[in-house]
């Protein structure tokens, strides 16, 4: 019933910028906390951005605080994912998740909690 439709990953030189964008469908957005994560080879996944379904608690991970921007544009059922200032470190594949919350619900890091999930874009930061 509900889908998330990930797209904007590509090939990006060090210190360029990228829009991931999320578009959602089966759910209204302004319902559901929103989680960034990613997965590199070998790594684990890890959590790199959220907000709350109110959108006034918005959370960052250490690694990419300063440089990341996560927004949800409730009218057009869109979250994005804004990366500057991009690093090799970056390169992962990239997830968008969904979660319903309620009115003052904090946002939501841990993976387990969110049941709707994009299928993933690539990023790759490389010269």
């Amino acid at each position: 019933q509900s889908q998330l439709v990930e797209s904007g990953g590509g090939l990006v030189q060090p210190g360029g910028s990228l829009r991931l964008s999320c578009a959602v469908s089966g759910l209204t957005l302004r319902y559901y906390a929103i989680g960034w994560f990613r997965q590199a080879p070998g790594k684990e996944r890890e959590g790199v951005a959220f907000v709350s379904s109110s959108g006034s608690e918005i959370r960052y991970a250490d690694s990419v605080k300063g440089r990341f921007t996560i927004a949800k544009d409730n009218t057009k059922n869109t979250v994005y994912l804004q990366m500057d200032s991009l690093e090799p470190e970056d390169t992962a594949i990239y997830y968008c998740a969904a979660e319903r919350t309620f009115a003052g619900a904090h946002v939501l890091v841990r993976d387990a909690e969110y049941d709707y999930w994009g299928q993933g874009t690539q990023v790759t930061v490389s010269s």
